[in-house]
């Protein structure tokens, strides 16, 4: 659908669905978006990279009819907002207006697009994260029906080997994966009903990009992470074990979970393992600190009102609203 706009800026045409042929435009305005938003926080020497084209795919494979862009007069890309719905929880990013578009409404156009997408899609919570530094983007979402909730902390461990390497889905018969699955979506339903990570545990897999390690007391499923080896930034070298999805049926499994994913970064290549911890497990932040793990950043987590994240009874949930 065509938009109507000021004199000041042209009309943008959309949303379309993203398409893979779509993502050096994806990239270009994500890289300036960025870019000028850092240089109005001051930061004027911070030049944000591409991402790499194989995290770009797995974010729009994994949003599917959620992922959306605007073009301009020219056809180009000018503004973007992928998102995306696991069972009940829905969030979105990246998402980014290019600086020249700005100021028109077009920024509340895409966030406006995805909430009622997800909302269509059968979300219960709708989410996003932003920097806590930018007053700028908390009172824009605020002005849209977010609400700030807690922090998300990045903290890092260091590589280090153990004797025994974790179960591994990736290395399972496509028998075993299809229970591991199930095993997977019965014990996330438990702790938050209705979540399910069983297809972003897949679609890392298809596309080769990490792989989700599974830990057992005897037969029974206690805990899974999903985490991606692949390097984020386009041409950089694989650094960093990302964690997107961290599940325990009990904390007391935490530093075995840890030190198995520290062990698989290190048989992998990666100097370390991010976890973004969010301020509502704060006994699993302290058995990271614990472990000796470095704080690296924060982000804001904000939720449309009434569409809030419950917290787990028992146990730890984290899902990473960051690709």
């Amino acid at each position: 659908m065509a938009v109507a706009r000021s004199w000041r800026q042209p009309p943008a045409d959309g949303p379309h669905p993203v398409r893979p042929a779509d993502i050096p435009g994806l990239n270009a305005v994500f890289s300036e978006a960025f870019t000028e938003r850092y240089r109005r926080d001051g930061m004027v020497g911070v030049r944000v990279p591409l991402l790499s084209s194989a995290i770009w795919r797995y974010a729009i494979e994994d949003a599917g009819g959620g992922a959306m862009l605007w073009r301009g007069q020219r056809d180009e890309v000018i503004a973007f907002n992928v998102a995306h719905r696991s069972g009940v929880e829905g969030w979105m990013g990246p998402l980014a207006v290019t600086p020249e578009a700005q100021g028109a409404g077009l920024g509340k156009e895409i966030v406006r697009e995805g909430i009622d997408w997800l909302r269509k899609d059968g979300a219960r919570i709708i989410g996003l994260e932003t920097m806590p530094r930018t007053m700028d983007n908390i009172g824009f979402y605020a002005r849209l029906g977010f609400i700030p909730s807690r922090l998300t902390v990045t903290l890092t461990l260091d590589a280090a080997h153990s004797d025994r390497p974790a179960e591994s889905f990736a290395r399972l018969s496509q028998r075993a994966r299809d229970d591991a699955l199930g095993e997977c979506h019965t014990l996330a339903s438990s702790l938050l009903p209705g979540y399910d990570f069983t297809r972003e545990i897949v679609i890392t897999e298809d596309l080769t990009l990490g792989d989700t390690l599974l830990l057992r007391r005897g037969d029974d499923l206690v805990g899974f992470a999903l985490c991606h080896t692949a390097p984020l930034v386009e041409g950089r070298a694989r650094e960093e074990l990302r964690v997107l999805k961290f599940v325990l049926r009990d904390l007391a499994d935490a530093e075995p979970m840890a030190r198995a994913l520290c062990d698989h970064a290190r048989r992998s290549g990666c100097q370390r393992v991010a976890f973004r911890v969010q301020g509502d497990y704060p006994a699993f932040f302290s058995k990271l600190v614990a472990m000796r793990a470095r704080v690296r950043w924060s982000d804001l987590r904000m939720a449309v009102a009434g569409h809030e994240e419950p917290i787990a009874a028992r146990g730890v949930v984290l899902s990473n609203w960051e690709i």
